[in-house]
C-alpha cells in the first residue's frame, strides 16, 4: 500500500509566484506515494485566490481552502496540520507560497523519514553549507544571527541544528498528533515553538541542505522576531529549571 504524502501550501498574496511554485513541485519523483496538495490562503485580497483555483482544474488532487479571515502564518500552518491529522496521512510538507523554499527538496526530506523510524521531522537547512546561504543572497544581518541564535537554542533545547529559523519542514504525521501545536502563535513564532515541543518530547528532528534565494527585506521585522525568539527560548529555560528543581525535592 502506497504511503500518503500531504504537500501544504501556506499563501498570502502570493499572486503569480504561487502558480511558479507549484509547476516546481516533483510529482514526477512522487509517484510511489499518495500525494494530494492542498492550498491554503490566508485571506489574500489580490488574485493569488483566482490562481489557486486555476491550478486546481489542472490537478483533481489538489484542494483549496480560502481563510475568510487572516489567521496568520501559525494559524494557517495549523489549519494544514489538523488537515493532515484529520485525513490520517503519512507525512506532511509544508512550503511557502512566496516561493522562497524549492519544492524539489521534498523527495529528499520524505525519504530521510521513511527510511529513518527514529526520525519524526525534516527541515531544510540553508546554513550547512554557509556559502551557499551567502550566495543566495541572505542578508548579512540575518547570516550572522541565524548562527548565534542556533548556538543559543541547541544549547538550551539539547538539539544539534544548523539552522533554527528555517520555514521548511517535512513532519511524520503521526509524530505531529503527539504534540500541542494548536496551543502555539498564530504568527511567525510557530516554527520556533513547534521545535521546542519536539525537544520536549525527546523526538529528533534532522536536516536536508538546500539553497534559497532572498529578495527585499526589512530588517526591523527579523529584529522583532528574533527578539521574541530569545525571549521564548530563556522562558523555555526558566520552565525547565523550575520543573527539574521540584523533581529534586
Amino acid at each position: 500500500m502506497k504511503k500518503s504524502i500531504l504537500i501544504f501550501i501556506i499563501s498570502h498574496y502570493a499572486s503569480f509566484r504561487l502558480l511558479n511554485l507549484y509547476k516546481k513541485i516533483p510529482l514526477d519523483q512522487l509517484k510511489n506515494y499518495d500525494v494530494k496538495i492542498l492550498i491554503s490562503d490566508d485571506s489574500s485580497k489580490d488574485d493569488t485566490w483566482e490562481i489557486a483555483k486555476k491550478i486546481k482544474e489542472e490537478n483533481e488532487n489538489i484542494v483549496l481552502n480560502y481563510n475568510k479571515l487572516n489567521l496568520g502564518y501559525g494559524g494557517n500552518i495549523k489549519f494544514c496540520l489538523d488537515y493532515a491529522n484529520k485525513n490520517n496521512f503519512d507525512y506532511v510538507a509544508m512550503l511557502h507560497g512566496d516561493g522562497q523554499y524549492h519544492p524539489k527538496y521534498i523527495v529528499e526530506m520524505v525519504y530521510k523519514l521513511e527510511n529513518n523510524e527514529n526520525y519524526n521531522a525534516i527541515v531544510g537547512s540553508r546554513m550547512i553549507n554557509k556559502k551557499d546561504a551567502i550566495s543566495g543572497k541572505m542578508p548579512i544581518y540575518k547570516f550572522l544571527g541565524n548562527i548565534i541564535l542556533t548556538k543559543l537554542s541547541n544549547l538550551i533545547l539539547r538539539q544539534k541544528t544548523t539552522d533554527c529559523h528555517s520555514g521548511f519542514w517535512t513532519y511524520r504525521v503521526k509524530s505531529i498528533k503527539k504534540l500541542k501545536y494548536f496551543n502555539n502563535s498564530n504568527g511567525f513564532n510557530f516554527d520556533q515553538q513547534i521545535r521546542m515541543q519536539f525537544a520536549d518530547q525527546k523526538m529528533e528532528i534532522a536536516e536536508v541542505p538546500i539553497i534559497t534565494f532572498y529578495g527585499t527585506e526589512k530588517s526591523y521585522f527579523h529584529f522583532v522576531y528574533s527578539s521574541r525568539f530569545i525571549l521564548e527560548l530563556f522562558f523555555y529555560l526558566l520552565i525547565k529549571l523550575r520543573l527539574y528543581k521540584s523533581s529534586r525535592f
